[in-house]
């Protein structure tokens, strides 16, 4: 796998936690806050592929080219439950969830440390099974996990700067785009 598409997983990935960016950044939060949350993000987004990096090398040299496509299937069910989950949210007509109703940018308390780190830990979980995929493909680790951490610390601290200016819909509609690279990566791998 070359670095574009790590890039391009990474950026996927990321989205999530640009989402809920947005959202917290729409309630206001200043500068300092803006670090810590970023660093935050960018640590489980380290820590979680990591992880599944890990197993998933370990898998790729016990199973081979099989482990291959298997990850190139997680990396596309992935990216279709993203997809599925944000259509249901939208709602087939396109209408958006209107803010207050208890989502988790609405419960954020950023100065809590166990809501920030349950937070971080929401928004990468997907990055632990992406992790695990793109060890069956055999990536480089450690520039890998590197490059989720540091792209998902600066969508973070995108999402939260311009969160003010933008609405939850560009947040939810972005979520499916991440979610559509996904699957796109995952063909590429099995094609």
């Amino acid at each position: 796998m070359n670095y574009s598409a790590v890039l391009l997983v990474s950026i996927a990935l990321g989205i999530d936690a640009f989402s809920v960016a947005i959202g917290i950044g729409l309630a206001g939060i200043r500068r300092r806050e803006i670090y810590l949350v970023s660093g935050v993000v960018c640590l489980f987004h380290i820590f979680m592929p990591l992880l599944g990096l890990t197993l998933g090398t370990y898998l790729g040299k016990v199973a081979g080219p099989v482990a291959s496509v298997i990850g190139a299937l997680v990396l596309i069910t992935i990216g279709l439950s993203t997809i599925w989950e944000n259509i249901r949210e939208l709602g087939w007509g396109g209408r958006v969830v209107s803010p207050g109703t208890g989502k988790v940018s609405d419960v954020i308390n950023i100065g809590n440390p166990v809501s920030l780190a349950v937070m971080a830990a929401s928004v990468s979980l997907d990055a632990l099974t992406a992790g695990f995929s793109l060890g069956t493909l055999r990536v480089d680790l450690t520039l890998t996990v590197i490059t989720m951490g540091l792209v998902a610390g600066v969508m973070t601290a995108g999402g939260l700067i311009f969160g003010k200016r933008l609405n939850r819909t560009i947040g939810e509609r972005a979520e499916i785009l991440g979610g559509a690279i996904l699957v796109l990566i995952g063909l590429k791998f099995l094609f």
